[in-house]
């Protein structure tokens, strides 16, 4: 294995990509390329990193060997022994594949942010012996490895996976009334688990709590109103696009690194500008009060809210994105205010006003990247429309057409003036050169508003990009690790699927710390992806005796994928002991 290198200029910048490949050779002698891991971008320091670990690991790795195997009729010579027992090697059978990598790694994070003892302690066993604590392990694994529906677990999922034999149990904790059961005794332990979170960030991660970003999303559902007296599943505004749907919606605090400290579940139609108020009282409860910053979308905070936290004490610091338009009322103002430096390639303004500061950012790559943007989006709407007015189309039909283009390129539409006769087809469209000059002006361009008036212009633009990165972060997390479709019609196992999802958060954003040193390029579902392919699987070889030697061995780890163990420092536990069986146990239908 080595590391491939590849460059790519991207709007007059070059970017180095770097992967993990392998050479195999193929039949006729060739060698062909395998990737194996990709990086993404790492800088020298991962770079060298990465292949010291693949000299060492490529130096120590374990030549294979041929071994001589003798079947029971080889044996004779030996005396009459107990403990001898002769193999019918002719005879192998392979039982049950099931997965393996996955799962065990799913349970290693749920005991390194020690879930395991959080639940063991609040969720004991019933008194017919039910674990609830391991049937909550194995919905959280479900969810996060295949998610899907809790009939789908308990009639196939959970037998084609290995929890069974890591968490020492069988198949009574996919028992589809258990399922359903463990959601009812989830909520009451919501504020414990999020005090127990704190201590294991820390302990971790070494996290402070001083930086705090705010934000809010939205998860709809397939239903039916009218539903019950204060049921939360209401219509409103949907970041999923689906306003037809009822919904409800979801508060997320979490920290710079994308650390989850708490959330909430609020109805479908809460406007985002009167939720922050209640999460200031309830951190400052759990934290007590302390100089912290709070990083929030432009539409989360209102006016009355921003003047509360300017006069708290202690104050209580504020960094918000600012609609574009607010730059229309500025811009004189910042017209006569000198650019400064805050780091290569990104220089601002400042303007104090009334107590607070306004943050004019411009971002050299950002100006290349959106003004690219912008360019072939304009270039395809030009063509579409020169396409559009070449056909013959009833009035109805160009709507159609037109209103078709307008979603496609939302961007361009906007700097372009179509005008539609009244009564009859033909239409003509120009280029609004005034409206074209002004976005130019702004693209690549941000206003912040923030009341830390005594912070250098980089601290502030490290924590707008802070903002954006853990925006996008949960953005993607909502959809990878696949929060919808739920399938409970109760409101209270609604909200505890949703309270099983922010485990889910805990585990990714666990794994992603691992991950962070080692390169941009591996995500935690990438990772997941790649130790699915351990499978565990039991061997059974009959013996002359009329019994049976029941070997249970997960698959050996590929190349590829020892070299990760490696790089995060984990270790698979030791092959399960053999067992003697009777013949009568043998399963009937091997694979």
């Amino acid at each position: 294995m080595f590391l491939r290198q590849k460059i790519r200029k991207k709007d007059g910048k070059e970017h180095r990509y770097f992967s993990v490949v392998e050479n195999k050779r193929v039949a006729g002698g060739r060698v062909v390329q395998r990737h194996v891991l990709y990086l993404g971008e790492i800088n020298d320091t991962q770079e060298l990193a990465w292949r010291k670990s693949i000299e060492v690991f490529e130096d120590g790795a374990i030549q294979p060997r041929t071994l001589s195997l003798f079947p029971e009729d080889r044996c004779e010579g030996f005396l009459p022994d107990a403990s001898i027992v002769r193999l019918k090697l002719s005879h192998v059978r392979l039982y049950r594949p099931r997965q393996w990598g996955a799962c065990w790694l799913t349970l290693t994070l749920w005991r390194e942010v020690q879930l395991d003892r959080f639940w063991a302690e609040r969720l004991p066993a019933s008194r017919k012996g039910t674990r609830w604590d391991q049937v909550l392990m194995v919905l959280v694994a479900y969810r996060l490895l295949a998610p899907g529906s809790e009939w789908r677990l308990h009639r196939e999922w959970f037998e084609r996976s290995a929890l069974a034999d890591l968490l020492g149990a069988d198949f009574g904790l996919a028992e589809i009334h258990k399922l359903y059961a463990c959601h009812d005794l989830l909520l009451a332990h919501k504020q414990p688990l999020f005090d127990h979170l704190v201590g294991r960030w820390r302990d971790l991660f070494n996290a402070s709590f001083d930086v705090l970003l705010y934000d809010l999303t939205s998860t709809y559902f397939e239903a039916d109103p009218p539903f019950p007296e204060g049921d939360k599943r209401r219509y409103g505004y949907s970041r999923d696009h689906r306003p037809d749907c009822v919904q409800v919606v979801v508060a997320l605090v979490v920290t710079p690194e994308g650390l989850p400290l708490t959330y909430e579940v609020l109805p479908g139609n809460t406007a985002d500008n009167t939720t922050l108020r209640g999460f200031l009282d309830r951190i400052e409860r759990q934290y007590g009060k302390a100089r912290r910053i709070w990083l929030m979308d432009r539409g989360v905070p209102t006016e009355a809210v921003l003047a509360e936290m300017r006069v708290a004490d202690p104050p209580v610091h504020y960094v918000v994105g600012t609609p574009k338009g607010r730059l229309s009322r500025l811009e004189q103002q910042l017209l006569a205010k000198p650019w400064q430096a805050a780091r290569p390639g990104v220089q601002v303004k400042l303007l104090p006003q009334d107590g607070e500061l306004y943050v004019f950012a411009e971002s050299h790559d950002r100006v290349a990247k959106e003004r690219a943007m912008r360019r072939r989006q304009l270039k395809w709407l030009w063509k579409r429309l020169r396409h559009i007015a070449a056909m013959k189309l009833t009035r109805e039909e160009l709507l159609m057409k037109l209103g078709s283009a307008r979603s496609r390129a939302p961007t361009a539409w906007r700097l372009v003036t179509i005008t539609v006769e009244k009564d009859s087809a033909p239409f003509s469209y120009r280029l609004d050169r005034n409206k074209l000059r002004q976005a130019r002006r702004r693209e690549g361009r941000y206003l912040l508003r923030t009341n830390l008036t005594e912070n250098d212009p980089a601290q502030l633009w490290n924590y707008y990009l802070q903002l954006v990165a853990v925006e996008q972060a949960f953005k993607g997390l909502k959809d990878d690790l696949a929060i919808r479709p739920i399938f409970h019609q109760e409101e209270k196992r609604i909200e505890a699927h949703i309270f099983v999802a922010f485990w889910l958060i805990v585990l990714h954003v666990t794994l992603a710390q691992r991950l962070r040193a080692l390169a941009p390029g591996l995500t935690p579902r990438s990772v997941l992806e790649k130790f699915t392919a351990i499978q565990l699987i039991d061997v059974h070889v009959p013996t002359t005796d009329g019994r049976e030697l029941v070997l249970t061995r997960y698959t050996e780890p590929e190349p590829e994928l020892r070299l990760l163990l490696n790089k995060l420092r984990l270790a698979l536990p030791a092959q399960p002991p053999p067992k003697i069986t009777a013949e009568a146990a043998r399963p009937q239908d091997p694979v």
